[in-house]
């Protein structure tokens, strides 16, 4: 068996530490400014053009990133299609029949490839886009560091077991987040992208009929197009005031109990986490804020960099 000395584990461990710190500077606002220079227009053009086309659409290009970041980390896998010889993560349970957006992704890639071939990565563009969205529906923008390459696998597993669900209690919400490296603040925080978007009524279904931590008024208004047998792919707005723009509307909705979600009213239900939903529905200066901050973090979720993974040439494959 090898030994080493005091010295040789310092030096290893320096190493090791100056190799992450280049992983990490891989990432760079000004990563495209040379290589591709129009790549943040060109996302910002068609992202604006389906917004739109489609308000909704906004909500989901966020939620397209947040579920391609929360497996295996910010690198385009959610884009991968299924083949004969490979599973990807859109027939994973959160994601199947729900998840909605490529084709916007795939014509940004398009304009992208024909611009500046082999450059710009689909992870990037998912990166940017949900940026965008937010800040061209009313919130704030971010800077975002930019340099992420695309991988060359999935995980259906993992999607099925890391993406929260709808039916989480606070306690699980907070360990589904904290395995990502997010404490409870940015648990809160990060859950105000449910301030304007849908979802099916399968998602909510138990909750308007059977809790009782819920608004009557705005349960009734749910039950009209959520019958209790059937319907389970219609809509429901995440966000009953302004479904449409990104405000703190949610937080002054759970306050109302009219968190669409189980898991959302768990945010305001007599625990730790009620100061911060009542603080965020009186201040969206303060949420605003702090939402692009903590969005940075999330795009930084094990991003691949330098010579792991590649540039897809289209989002939905590998490169052959």
């Amino acid at each position: 068996m090898a030994v080493y000395n005091f010295s040789d584990l310092k030096l290893s461990l320096w190493l090791l530490s100056f190799l992450v710190g280049i992983v990490s500077a891989q990432l760079s606002p000004t990563f495209y400014d040379t290589s591709c220079p129009g790549a943040l227009k060109v996302i910002r053009e068609e992202v604006a053009a389906a917004i739109r086309k489609e308000k909704r659409m906004g909500a989901s290009l966020l939620r397209l990133h947040f579920h391609d970041c929360f497996v295996i980390g910010c690198d385009g896998s959610v884009l991968l299609d299924d083949t004969p010889t490979f599973t990807g993560e859109k027939t994973a349970f959160p994601n199947v029949n729900s998840l909605r957006g490529f084709d916007v992704i795939d014509k940004i890639k398009s304009r992208l490839e024909s611009e500046c071939p082999g450059i710009v990565s689909c992870a990037d563009i998912l990166t940017v886009a949900a940026k965008d969205s937010v800040n061209i529906l009313g919130g704030n923008g971010w800077v975002v560091p930019l340099g992420r390459r695309d991988s060359t696998t999935a995980s259906r597993d993992i999607a099925n077991t890391d993406l929260p669900g709808p039916n989480l209690n606070l306690s699980g919400l907070a360990a589904a987040f904290s395995k990502k490296g997010f404490n409870v603040e940015e648990l809160v925080t990060l859950s105000g992208a449910h301030t304007f978007g849908q979802a099916r009524c399968r998602f909510f279904k138990n909750r308007i009929y059977n809790e009782s931590n819920v608004n009557p008024i705005f349960a009734a208004r749910l039950k009209r197009n959520c019958p209790p047998t059937g319907g389970d792919d219609n809509l429901g707005n995440l966000d009953a005031l302004t479904p449409t723009a990104f405000d703190n509307a949610y937080y002054v909705d759970l306050k109302l109990k009219a968190g669409l979600f189980h898991s959302d009213q768990q945010l305001f239900n007599g625990g730790p986490t009620d100061h911060q939903v009542f603080v965020y529905s009186v201040n969206p200066f303060k949420f605003k804020k702090d939402f692009a901050k903590t969005m940075v973090k999330m795009g930084n979720l094990s991003p691949l960099t330098g010579l792991n993974g590649q540039i897809r040439t289209s989002c939905r494959s590998i490169n052959p």
